[in-house]
């Protein structure tokens, strides 16, 4: 839970950069707080729980990507590869998964 109450607080951070546990420990919590207000939708019958959810959300996963990827050395609008159906997902989902480089442009390595 600290990785996501740490994504909220760096709520606009594009700066920086973030370790493969940080991003998909939060991914995870995103995750399943997307299918817990989805399941309250669902049995309550209300729809405006879950999108006032992803409006809020926005932004700190964009910038959560955003560190993650400058953890591999890359720039944060490597994001917008996902827009290419199917190949750009799995493109970024890779550079998701790469382990941290060392020191670069973006600041020292959070592993050390």
């Amino acid at each position: 839970m600290k990785y996501f109450i740490g994504g909220i607080k760096k709520y606009a951070d594009f700066t920086g950069r973030a370790r493969r546990e940080e991003f998909w420990m939060y991914t995870l919590i995103y995750f399943v707080f997307n299918i817990v207000i989805g399941t309250y939708e669902y049995v309550s019958g209300s729809s405006w729980l879950g999108f006032v959810f992803a409006i809020f959300m926005f932004l700190p996963s964009i910038a959560m990507g955003a560190r993650r990827l400058h953890d591999t050395g890359r720039t944060g609008w490597w994001q917008l590869i996902g827009i290419i159906p199917l190949i750009g997902l799995i493109v970024l989902i890779i550079f998701y998964c790469q382990d941290s480089h060392d020191d670069n442009d973006y600041g020292p390595n959070p592993k050390a």
